[in-house]
């Protein structure tokens, strides 16, 4: 019987991405404080925003950080400003957020809210193997989080700016 011969070679790049594609069947736990946390902000209205991470040995969804701080630069600048690591490399960190994101509506006819999900994965300086096991994790926390009223992939800093935020969420009703 003939022996299967794999068509591609296994070069770093392709060894990388196997490897956490390997990873990824193995499915990555969303934490019950994830979902509690999510929970709090939606009914209680007191947190702001909450940003999740991977624990350190890429087998769980985690909170990294809750807060009621109002102002979007703070919670920009904490998201941004975040690092992975992976065997002793270091790296821009992609995140998991949920905003409590509030805007007026154009000619006086109000205040909307909507939650909305933030996946921050920065396109230079972030480690392979986060980055894809960030990818491939984010079903399992978006689906554990019910009431999310928005979506947002955010790959460099103009894309998680105020103003590309409100127009996503707002879809030009404004």
């Amino acid at each position: 019987m003939p022996q299967f011969q794999n068509p591609y070679p296994q070069s770093s790049t392709h060894g990388r991405v196997a490897e956490s594609f390997h990873y990824s069947e193995n499915r990555v736990a969303v934490t019950p404080d994830c979902v509690t946390k999510f929970n709090e902000l939606k009914l209680g209205k007191s947190i702001k925003y909450i940003i999740y991470k991977l624990s350190d040995d890429y087998k769980e969804i985690v909170v990294e950080e809750s807060s009621t701080d109002p102002e979007w630069e703070n919670f920009q600048k904490k998201i941004m400003d975040a690092k992975s690591s992976y065997k002793g490399k270091e790296g821009k960190g992609p995140r998991y957020a949920v905003y409590d994101f509030q805007y007026e509506l154009d000619g006086g006819e109000g205040t909307r809210n909507k939650i909305v999900f933030i996946s921050w994965s920065p396109d230079e300086g972030t480690l392979v193997y986060p980055r894809m096991t960030y990818a491939s994790s984010k079903e399992a926390l978006k689906n554990s989080l019910n009431g999310i009223g928005a979506e947002v992939q955010a790959n460099n800093e103009d894309e998680i700016e105020y103003s590309t935020i409100l127009s996503s969420v707002s879809k030009g009703k404004r």
